[in-house]
């Protein structure tokens, strides 16, 4: 499915710590979610997990893990294994570029110390804001391939 909507948003102001989830952001173009550690004039200004890795990542870990609790920003119902770099995102009223699938991980970071693995190496997406706005849990999410 390339089309869901948002499950959960979830900011932190400093890098590390469980993120706290919001019912919604303001989103920045070319920067990034408004209050959140990781916004800024780079290449992974927003990231994307889906609800599936969640529930795969249950079953290793041998509990629910909590929307944020893998350091994603939006938490969606779409499939995003399907998802390229170069892809756009569609998400309420902005709309994001994938430019990362996965982030180099090392055992010492604050999630695989929390939890004891961290899938957002593999599975995570990382995009760059191409227009902003408001978004909201519940707002509309879609893929839009390219190429």
């Amino acid at each position: 499915m390339l089309e869901g909507k948002v499950l959960a948003l979830s900011i932190s102001k400093e890098k590390g710590v469980p993120k706290e989830n919001i019912l919604e952001v303001r989103v920045i173009e070319n920067f990034g979610i408004e209050g959140d550690a990781h916004a800024g004039l780079w290449h992974r200004q927003v990231s994307f997990l889906d609800v599936y890795t969640l529930e795969w990542m249950k079953e290793i870990v041998g509990r629910p893990l909590a929307y944020g609790e893998l350091a994603e920003n939006v938490t969606t119902d779409v499939d995003l294994s399907q998802v390229k770099v170069g892809d756009l995102i569609s998400a309420g009223e902005c709309l994001f570029e994938v430019t990362q699938i996965g982030k180099k991980c090392h055992h010492g970071c604050a999630i695989f110390q929390r939890v004891g693995k961290c899938e957002m190496r593999n599975r995570g997406i990382f995009t760059k804001v191409l227009k902003g706005g408001i978004l909201r849990v519940g707002d509309p999410v879609k893929i839009l391939k390219r190429g």
